[in-house]
This record gives C-alpha cells, sequence and structure tokens, in this order.
C-alpha cells in the first residue's frame, strides 16, 4: 500500500512545550492560593492584604504544624493573641522549629502597615527559619 500525500523528506513533528507549561504554571498557582486559605488562624484584629477578587477567607482551622505570627496595625507582633517583642520571636521560631520537624511559620500582616514594616520582620523570621517562612494573604 503506498500513500500519495507522503512526502519522503517531510519533517518529523514537534511538540510545542509553551502551551503545557502554561497549563502546569495555572495548576501550581491554584494550588499554592488553594493551600494558603487552609491557614487560617485568626489574630486579633490584622487585617490581611488579599488577591482581589477570589471570594472570601473560608479556612479558619487551626492547622497542626504552623506557627502563626502576626503583626497587627500598630506594629505590635502577636503570638497566641499575646504581644511579644523580637527577641521573643526569634526564639518562639527557634524552639518551635527544634520541636517540630517539619513545622511552618506563618507570618499575618495587616494590610494597612507599611511594606518596609512588614518586610524588616519577615526577614528577620527567614534568618531564623529559612524556607520553612511564609507570609500570609486573605482570599476577599
Amino acid at each position: 500500500m503506498h500513500f500519495r500525500n507522503k512526502q519522503k523528506n517531510s519533517p518529523i513533528p514537534e511538540v510545542n512545550l509553551i502551551p503545557l507549561m502554561d497549563v502546569m504554571m495555572s495548576v501550581l498557582t491554584f494550588f499554592i492560593i488553594t493551600s494558603m486559605s487552609y491557614t487560617g488562624q485568626r489574630l486579633g484584629d490584622i487585617n490581611l492584604p488579599g488577591l482581589p477578587g477570589t471570594g472570601t477567607a473560608s479556612g479558619e482551622s487551626n492547622t497542626r504544624n504552623t506557627l502563626v505570627i502576626g503583626l497587627n496595625r500598630q506594629g505590635e507582633i502577636l503570638v497566641d493573641n499575646q504581644v511579644i517583642t523580637v527577641n521573643q520571636v526569634s526564639e518562639t521560631i527557634q524552639s518551635y522549629l527544634e520541636q517540630n520537624q517539619n513545622a511552618t511559620v506563618v507570618l499575618k500582616a495587616d494590610r494597612d502597615l507599611p511594606y518596609e514594616d512588614v518586610q524588616k520582620l519577615l526577614k528577620e523570621m527567614t534568618i531564623i527559619g529559612g524556607d520553612r517562612v511564609s507570609l500570609a494573604i486573605e482570599r476577599r
């Protein structure tokens, strides 16, 4: 059997990976945003920054392996709704991460704070906790 439309020197078709990478990045973004809604421990009256148009925050459950540190509108640092100092934050993070090997630390900072204040505390926390430290946002 002979195919008339087949040319002898036709190139092998190539697979375009760009659309596949776009889909994979979209799926990854979805899972990141979804997982952030499950770290919903409420601290004081901290009004978190959020992603506009993504609904309301639904997860307010306290997760087992997450230490939540708050930074309220007045610039006070909160752990378990108790005001602590920067030095106490360092000690708290170190002891928590030593006791819980798979734990993470989440900073929940009020959206009305200047970003420099948030960045300063987040940098201090990252020095202690490395890649186990993250910044929380709220789904609105």
